[in-house]
């Protein structure tokens, strides 16, 4: 059984640095994830995985597992959505286009670092891309609705999820929307807001993907 990492929008490498349970698995970057090369690995798997993604990763593992869901063996969801942007008209708590354009220009402006506050001592998980990787990846961002599909989803695999609790990014009512999509959730908001949640609590993410490989 394999274990799938899935990063996030204009994220590099080492976001999972600090993740023991990342090092020597396969992981797919944003481009990639676009790409569909996650598809193929997921086809190829003759038994089962472990799907762990954040952010975008994690809108991404969320639309594998309604592809795919007699492969998924277990989902870890980390600051994760099924709609990023805001629709005032159904109440549906994201990102307003404003602040989507904010984020594009921090990233672009300060490498990430002043932007998104890293915590001091920790590495730095985003990268600088060509402008048309970032063009293409917040294309996604802003299309993409999996809410539908999620509805339809019966999954009985195990599901971890980990939000911040004043994440400025991903909102934490979808730690509670995803929590209804997934009854057997186990779910922990974080204090704080910190969106980068791979490199703060490495700790939490190898346990959650150690307790789906022990009970698969």
């Amino acid at each position: 059984m394999q274990t799938i990492f899935l990063n996030g929008w204009a994220a590099s490498r080492d976001a999972w640095r600090l993740c023991e349970t990342a090092k020597g698995a396969p992981l797919f970057s944003y481009i990639e994830q676009l790409d569909g090369r996650p598809e193929a690995a997921i086809a190829a798997a003759t038994d089962g995985v472990v799907l762990v993604g954040w952010s975008m990763g994690g809108s991404g593992a969320l639309r594998l597992a309604c592809r795919f869901p007699e492969k998924i063996r277990g989902l870890v969801l980390i600051a994760a959505t099924p709609r990023m942007m805001e629709e005032p008209e159904s109440g549906w708590r994201g990102m307003s286009p404003r602040r989507l354009k904010a984020l594009e220009f921090g990233l672009k402006a300060t490498h990430g670092e002043g932007f998104f506050g890293i915590p001091e001592g920790k590495p730095n998980p985003y990268l600088m891309d060509s402008d048309d990787n970032l063009a293409r990846g917040l294309d996604y961002l802003r299309m993409t609705d999996l809410r539908a599909a999620l509805e339809r989803l019966h999954l009985a695999a195990p599901v971890f999820i980990f939000q911040s609790e004043r994440d400025g990014i991903v909102r934490a009512d979808n730690a509670a929307y995803l929590a209804r999509v997934f009854p057997q959730a186990v779910v922990e908001l974080i204090p704080g807001g910190e969106h980068a949640l791979p490199i703060v609590i490495p700790e939490k993410i190898d346990a959650a993907v150690a307790a789906i490989r022990r009970g698969t």
